[in-house]
């Protein structure tokens, strides 16, 4: 009996580290990889508001955005469509009636800024952006 309970022993301490192991491994698949984590870094919805520094347009203009993975949409007032990088550099158009601007920048945690240029009610314009992610 005691020769069975050392067999029994040693085979318990030779599958424990193998079972270690190979939970580890699972454990490593069943995570996300870094570049998946980085694709929806960016998702929610971001408060956009526009400043005007050239031409003769309002400042103060805010346009809610919603990030999902590397598009840009509308999250209500206006078309918005748009792509957004790994890196946070971020491409968007808008367009409200017929007005309408294209902008580019960086989101970063909660945080984004850029310029835009466009025609707002007939106006030629452009400024500079920032954003807050809510």
């Amino acid at each position: 009996m005691a020769r069975l309970s050392q067999t029994l022993f040693s085979l318990t301490d030779f599958v424990r580290p193998r079972r270690l192991g190979l939970l580890a491994v699972l454990a490593t698949a069943a995570l996300p990889s870094t570049a998946d984590a980085r694709v929806g870094g960016y998702d929610g919805i971001w408060n956009v508001t526009f400043a005007t520094s050239r031409g003769n347009c309002s400042s103060g203009y805010s346009v809610p955005f919603t990030v999902t993975g590397s598009r840009v949409s509308s999250a209500g007032g206006g078309r918005v469509s748009g792509t957004v990088k790994r890196g946070g550099a971020v491409a968007v158009h808008v367009s409200v009636g017929a007005s309408h601007a294209s902008g580019g920048g960086r989101l970063a945690g909660v945080n984004g800024t850029g310029s835009w240029k466009g025609i707002i009610s007939g106006d030629q314009c452009s400024g500079t952006w920032q954003a807050t992610r809510t």
